[in-house]
């Protein structure tokens, strides 16, 4: 019976704490703006893992980024396995993660509905009262 908390977990919430502290060394804020590991899947054989992440106030663009990011992988492998007690470290590979826009746009089409709603209920109670005047 698996664990709720296997060992692929352990190494991701690793992984993902040393690499927010290596990111943020390695990549100044002037220049890359503030990027922010959102999640890791390490895969069950810990062999690979993909970093999600996001950036805010960046100068580059999202695949300017993670190509920039990836880059440096090998680096931030090497520096993770000197943490690590295993075998082997997973490799690793960047992904931009575009659910915040996706939420952000969904969002906003939700609140552009409600308006238009509000908007039609509006115009439905103005022509009911000038009907009963």
């Amino acid at each position: 019976m698996p664990r709720e908390f296997g060992r692929n977990r352990r190494v991701a919430q690793l992984i993902k704490e040393e690499l927010a502290i290596l990111i943020q060394k390695k990549f100044p804020l002037s220049q890359f703006g503030l990027i922010t590991l959102t999640n890791v899947d390490v895969s069950s054989d810990l062999k690979n893992s993909t970093i999600y992440f996001t950036g805010l106030n960046q100068k580059e663009s999202n695949s300017e980024l993670t190509a920039e990011l990836n880059q440096h992988a090998g680096y931030f492998r090497h520096e993770i396995s000197q943490l690590l007690t295993s075998k082997t470290v997973p490799s690793i590979y960047f992904k931009y993660d575009n659910s915040i826009e996706r939420g952000q746009r969904l969002s906003s089409i939700i609140e552009s509905i409600g308006s238009k709603e509000s908007f039609r209920q509006k115009i439905k109670n103005e022509k009911t009262e000038k009907k009963n005047s």
